[in-house]
């Protein structure tokens, strides 16, 4: 064959291709004269790749006749992550691989998954992770022995129990998850978060591991220390020891429970607040506080009171409501043998318990000596019984009452079952005795003046009534029922029950204040004062005159007059040449 016919048989079976170079180098021509068009995304490559492995083999009769059977230093690299085993079958086909022993799945510089066996889908991007299972992720780590990590989304699945050790928490559950992005972890069934101050346990938490914020979303308990708190949603901050507790929280230590619709906890410094229908129970000393707002500290012992602020008292069976605008407690020598509290009620404070009921501006109880004292326009209720003053101090003995006084302007009034007259008694003090609750001394001291009605003793109809006059009286009471007085000298004039002069009916300081006393434990809440004109006299009080020292002598201060008491030259020699002098005295 010649060349040219050589020549003739290549061009001739190669047509077809040179035409389509030509038609490709035309093409390229056309192309390269347009405008340069936006560069397609680059396809990611998905496939798993076999980086090394000391022995390859298949075997075509085992169990596994399409993968390849690698032994010995295995490594594969799929998307940036490496992945290391003993031992493993490879399925190049379906993009998967089984891995045995050691294996080891490293995810940048901040991940790591460690197991005994792994199942790994290369287009699902899914690991399967079985048997000693430790995955890490920065400086959180999360043990189990089933755990199923989806590389797409970033989140591992744990479902037949998981434990997680993040910083000083240790987290326990039967099923959870976490999100390495967002590094939230989502904790169900027999959820339990232990650290070093507290325990936490419930069925549903959310925790952030940035912050160590746990987020509850069901029934949970807190235990720190005797400290308990017992909520179905809030947050707790396991590093500054913070809890934000809704839906009616209860926080309880020593007896002591808070409950509120808002509760927020300070662990450290002790501090805990109630917003909405808050209530505070005492059991050890049986009373408890309620009101719409609550602020309280355990390490001081104080605490405060406002907004429908209430103290009940049941120490005795039948409680005692006390309510005022605002109620506050100090707690001193806490921590000691001599500790012992002083609570304050103010203003508008009302009181009903079935048998006693009382009104004042202010009140203070002091547990030291048992001793509450009501100020400004006080008055107590006792059935039929009526006892005002400027000042009544009660003491207390066995959370009964043990002695009562009533200081300036005392006035006791007994409404008798007519309705239309009284038995009083006016003095500057009164002190009343108790026995077992019940009233079995009392005693007027000062400027006595007493009205008393005699009754008959079978119909209880009025005979006679006495007014008298005298410095001292006692009366001596059994069963609720006056048995003697004793007075020292008096003046005293008996009246028919029909010739009783008007003037002599009522004393001057006489007054019923019926319109103010609480009908109940609700009537608490409605303030009603006294009527203009009715309000105790301010009666001024002799007080010793101030005296100092100035350049003329010793002065006395009377009215805005400087009245002088010794002479100059009484004073020189005890004057001391060092001390201040009587200007610089003046000006301090």
């Amino acid at each position: 064959m010649t060349i040219s016919d050589n020549l003739r048989n290549f061009f001739g079976g190669h047509r077809i291709l040179i035409i389509a170079v030509l038609c490709l180098f035309g093409l390229g021509m056309v192309q390269s004269r347009q405008a340069p068009k936006k560069k397609r995304r680059a396809k990611t490559d998905e496939r798993v790749y076999l980086v090394h492995a000391d022995r390859l083999r298949f075997d075509q009769y085992s169990a596994n006749p399409t993968a390849q059977i690698l032994n010995g230093n295995v490594a594969f690299r799929h998307k940036g992550a490496k992945l290391y085993c003993d031992s493993a079958y490879f399925y190049q086909a379906s993009n998967s691989f089984r891995a045995f022993g050691h294996v080891r799945m490293y995810q940048g510089d901040t991940l790591s998954l460690f197991s005994d066996y792994a199942y790994y889908d290369g287009n699902d991007q899914m690991a399967e992770a079985r048997r000693n299972v430790v995955l890490t992720h920065r400086k959180t780590k999360l043990y189990t022995d089933s755990l199923n990590y989806d590389r797409l989304y970033g989140i591992g699945y744990f479902f037949e129990g998981g434990k997680m050790v993040d910083k000083q928490n240790t987290l326990v559950s039967d099923w959870g998850e976490y999100d390495t992005e967002t590094r939230m972890a989502v904790f169900n069934y027999n959820v339990n978060l232990k650290n070093p101050k507290f325990v936490l346990t419930t069925d549903t938490l959310h925790y952030d591991t940035r912050t160590s914020l746990a987020h509850i979303v069901g029934p949970s308990e807190i235990t720190s220390g005797e400290s308990v708190i017992h909520t179905s949603q809030g947050y707790y901050d396991t590093n500054k020891d913070l809890a934000r507790l809704y839906g009616r929280s209860t926080l309880s230590n020593n007896g002591k429970e808070m409950t509120g619709d808002s509760l927020f906890h300070n662990e450290k410094t002790g501090v805990s607040e109630g917003f909405g229908n808050v209530v505070y129970n005492d059991t050890v000393n049986k009373n408890q506080m309620t009101s719409n707002y609550f602020w309280y500290n355990d390490s001081t012992g104080y605490a405060f009171a406002t907004d429908s602020a209430v103290l009940k008292e049941y120490s005795q069976g039948d409680t005692l409501f006390v309510h005022s605008d605002t109620m506050k407690v100090y707690t001193f020598n806490i921590n000691t043998d001599s500790v012992y509290r002083k609570a304050h009620c103010y203003p508008k404070v009302r009181a009903f318990r079935t048998d006693v009921q009382a009104v004042c501006d202010s009140l203070v109880y002091n547990t030291k000596d048992s001793c509450m004292t009501m100020y400004k326009d006080p008055i107590v209720w006792n059935a039929d019984r009526q006892l005002l003053g400027e000042m009544i101090e009660v003491f207390m003995k066995d959370s009964t009452v043990d002695r009562a006084h009533v200081v300036n302007q005392a006035l006791s009034v007994e409404r008798l079952p007519d309705s239309t007259h009284y038995n009083q008694i006016a003095s500057r003090e009164m002190f009343g005795f108790f026995d077992k609750g019940e009233l079995r001394k009392a005693e007027a001291v000062g400027n006595v003046q007493c009205v008393y009605y005699f009754q008959d003793d079978k119909d209880s109809s009025l005979i006679s009534m006495t007014y008298m006059e005298t410095d001292t009286m006692r009366m001596f009471m059994k069963d609720r029922q006056l048995q003697s007085i004793w007075t020292c000298k008096h003046n005293s004039v008996m009246y028919p029950i029909t010739q009783i002069p008007p003037s002599k009916k009522e004393l001057p300081s006489f007054a019923w204040f019926d319109y103010i006393r609480p009908l109940d434990k609700y009537d608490i809440f409605n303030w009603r004062g006294k009527a203009k004109g009715t309000e105790l006299r301010n009666i001024q009080r002799r007080s010793a005159p101030l005296q100092f020292i100035n350049a003329g002598g010793v002065v006395s201060a009377e009215g805005d007059k400087l009245v002088p008491v010794a002479a100059p030259a009484q004073l020189a020699e005890a004057v001391k040449a060092d001390e201040p002098s009587p200007e610089s005295r003046a000006e301090e």
